[in-house]
């Protein structure tokens, strides 16, 4: 990733709009994956409710630039305006984060499982003990099981990474089975 594209990214995201915003018209496109009310009803698309403005905002930059392939975001975010990407983010954060409207139910020892290793593996330090997440760091409470399982396979399989490669180490050699349980644990939490 090239210095300078990172640095205006993340000091773009320093700059966002105040929570409560309304939609922007730019916002409406992103309802057909991301939902209406920013929860997901699409297999392996995330929820935004709730998602801090910073996370969103270097995410859309990145796409805009061509630094993250995440179709069909790319041509989405093509000629959006630091502004327009920061009133996006704006909004999704103002929205109440809450599951996927089609979550499954709660499997006890899945997610029992999921915590331990949760706890083992420290991801309530960097996404907060309740998994809202914060600056650069998505929200996992909540968010769909499936979207989460396939993002933390990518990061195992060095087929996705961040501004940094810290989730990609966090990751590395976790089963399949495990990555399971983590995201059903997540998923679970509200």
């Amino acid at each position: 990733m090239k210095p300078a594209i990172l640095a205006a990214a993340l000091l773009a995201a320093a700059f966002i709009v105040p929570a409560g915003a309304q939609a922007p018209p730019e916002a409406e496109q992103c309802a057909t994956c991301h939902g209406a009310e920013g929860r997901s009803e699409t297999p392996n698309v995330p929820s935004l409710a709730g998602m801090p403005a910073e996370f969103i905002t270097l995410q859309m930059i990145l796409f805009r630039e061509g630094l993250r392939d995440a179709p069909p975001m790319p041509q989405f975010a093509q000629g959006l305006s630091d502004a327009q990407i920061e009133q996006i983010a704006a909004f999704y954060a103002s929205l109440p984060p809450g599951p996927a409207p089609d979550r499954g139910p709660r499997d006890a020892a899945l997610a029992e499982r999921g915590a331990a290793l949760s706890a083992r593996m420290h991801c309530g330090v960097c996404h907060l003990p309740d998994f809202r997440g914060r600056a650069q760091m998505p929200r996992l409470a909540g968010q769909r099981e499936d979207f989460l399982a396939q993002t933390l396979k990518e990061y195992r399989d060095n087929r996705r990474v961040g501004t940094d490669t810290q989730m990609n180490a966090v990751m590395y050699g976790v089963s399949d089975a495990d990555i399971a349980a983590l995201a059903h644990f997540l998923a679970q939490r509200d």
